[in-house]
């Protein structure tokens, strides 16, 4: 096995900035590099891992994505991120890197910082830290798809006098990042553009930089190879909490749960459910795989705040269940019963 210790890239993003459609074209991409991945999610039904799972055995084997749904990874370093790092750089045929996917409303300041445990500080390092923007709704002002989703955050704060949790996530994200990607650039106009990447320049560290996307599309050789070894250089990428002398990173506010609807006879009628169901402010993201009865593929379900998409992503194989499981994400106080009971109809 090399000496040289395998670079990692971590990526971070707030719910629906583009993440995982990041990394799908990266491994499409990857021009013959053996790239692990871990991905982290809210929810028991890894919804990201599967789509990312669906590239194909030649773009990315199914043993090379481990899937994270614990609790937020920065949170369960200990338990389950370091274990799980050893028995990656234990296997026979070592990765040329590794890419970590973080769950929306991770903080990735400890995660980092986890590199430098003697576990596994002699093996890998952090390549880079990339922070996924939604450029779209950031030109608008705002984290989430409409303005009632933080405000429901900022009620579900137990210590309002704070900042918003959200706007601190932000730019503890941002704080952190090697690299920042305005994405969804396609919906922006070259003013609006040029106005947000401004905006974020007076937000960022020296040196970070920020490219813009499309659809999550840039050049591979951008995203990978930054050489940041990040984890050296913690005392300049304080998150909000360290800088006020606190340590506590809570995510009590935020809730998710399973609903299972077994087979769809009418899928119309399910995706008008769910339109109806995300208006509620107290969704954040519902997300999942739908078996419709009149058809062999599986459909992909995607919601962020009010917005909606679902394609079929690929046939069941015959070894699945066919099934609809859909997660739902919200903040805490959120109905799950009334909810649960609309989207059975």
């Amino acid at each position: 096995m090399s000496l040289a210790k395998i670079p990692t890239t971590i990526i971070t993003g707030f719910l629906g900035a583009g993440k995982t459609t990041l990394i799908r074209h990266m491994l499409e991409n990857a021009n013959g590099r053996r790239i692990a991945l871990i991905i982290n999610e809210f929810g028991d039904v890894g919804v990201d891992g599967e789509v990312l799972k669906g590239c194909g055995e030649a773009v990315c084997r199914q043993e090379d994505v481990i899937e994270l749904a614990n609790g937020c990874i920065c949170c369960t370093v200990a338990d389950d991120f370091v274990p799980t790092m050893k028995k990656l750089l234990d296997r026979p045929a070592p990765f040329d890197h590794i890419v970590i996917e973080t769950s929306g409303l991770a903080l990735p300041q400890p995660l980092v910082r986890a590199f430098s445990w003697p576990e596994i500080s002699s093996r890998v390092t952090v390549d880079g830290v990339v922070a996924v923007i939604d450029g779209k709704a950031n030109s608008e002002g705002r984290y989430a798809d409409d303005e009632e989703t933080i405000q429901a955050m900022r009620k579900a704060d137990p210590n309002l006098e704070h900042e918003n949790p959200i706007a601190e996530l932000f730019n503890d994200q941002l704080n952190c990042a090697d690299m920042v990607i305005i994405n969804k650039t396609d919906l922006l106009s070259a003013a609006e553009t040029a106005d947000l990447t401004q905006t974020l320049e007076a937000k960022i560290r020296k040196g970070t930089r920020i490219i813009h996307s499309q659809h999550g599309k840039l050049d591979i050789s951008a995203l990978l190879g930054l050489n940041a070894q990040s984890e050296t250089d913690m005392a300049n990428r304080l998150s909000t909490h360290e800088m006020e002398g606190e340590e506590q990173h809570d995510h009590d506010d935020f809730i998710s749960f399973t609903i299972a609807l077994g087979e769809v006879e009418n899928k119309n009628a399910l995706l008008t459910r769910i339109s109806s169901v995300i208006q509620d402010s107290t969704i954040l993201r519902l997300k999942g795989f739908a078996s419709i009865a009149s058809s062999n593929s599986r459909l992909l379900i995607q919601a962020v705040g009010p917005r909606l998409s679902s394609y079929f992503d690929r046939p069941w194989n015959d070894t699945e269940i066919r099934a609809t499981r859909l997660v739902v994400i919200g903040v805490k106080g959120m109905n799950e019963q009334a909810i649960t009971t609309a989207l059975r109809g």
